[in-house]
């Protein structure tokens, strides 16, 4: 059995993950909670609301955007960041790289693949003749809490499974089934916590909105 979990403690630790309804956060406010007290976190951090709209204004990154605070089911589950001005197609190439690049070399974040754009993308002909979607998926990386509470639920779910005989001498099948369970569960944290943009068409110009997503308050059909 302790062969077993040093296997799984092993992996934890390694890759330093284990959390508990860890949220994204967006300027470090954790998006989450009620819609009119976002509102305020944000303002406080000097962005201006316009009630009319009912979006914000201010600076993001370096460039003036707008904030759309959007719910389900009374709470917030995102962010949604967009520029303000709209860029031509060179432009706006130059833009989508440097968000690429910021991601990847923020330690905040991960991402499983490379988003970036070549020199002869041409992004209007592929937007409107192809429907081409120009998006980029990263992750926030979960704040480390109990790596030995982790350990213990997974202790809990093989002796449902496994007698502790079996765990004491665990096979390579056994260990694998472990090692991929555990692998699953920390992909899972991991999509929880997504931040991704993509380039919008206007009137022949382009823009960018970044969205900062709560996946634990997501519609996932729980209204049907």
């Amino acid at each position: 059995m302790k062969n077993l979990l040093t296997v799984v403690m092993l992996f934890v630790f390694s890759t330093a993950l284990y959390a508990q309804k860890d949220v994204t956060k967006f300027l470090g406010i954790p998006v989450d909670g009620a819609k009119t007290a976002m509102i305020q976190k944000l303002k406080a951090k000097g962005f201006q609301y316009n009630s009319s709209g009912d979006y914000l204004t201010g600076e993001f990154n370096g460039r003036n955007v707008l904030l759309k605070v959007v719910t389900n089911n009374n709470k917030v589950y995102r962010i949604a960041v967009t520029d303000a001005k709209n860029s031509n197609e060179t432009d706006i190439k130059i833009r989508f790289n440097t968000l690429c690049r910021q991601f990847k070399n923020n330690k905040k974040y991960v991402s499983f693949d490379d988003y970036t754009l070549s020199e002869d993308e041409k992004i209007s002909y592929e937007m409107t003749v192809n429907n081409k979607r120009y998006e980029a998926v990263y992750y926030q990386q979960p704040e480390i809490t109990d790596s030995i509470a982790f350990a213990n639920e997974v202790q809990s779910t093989l002796l449902s499974k496994y007698t502790e005989e079996q765990l004491a001498n665990p096979s390579e099948e056994m260990k694998q089934e472990v090692l991929e369970a555990t692998f699953s569960y920390m992909m899972d944290l991991y999509s929880k916590k997504a931040v991704w943009f993509m380039i919008n068409e206007q009137f022949g110009e382009y823009y960018i909105t970044i969205y900062y997503d709560n996946e634990y308050n997501h519609a996932d059909g729980e209204d049907l």
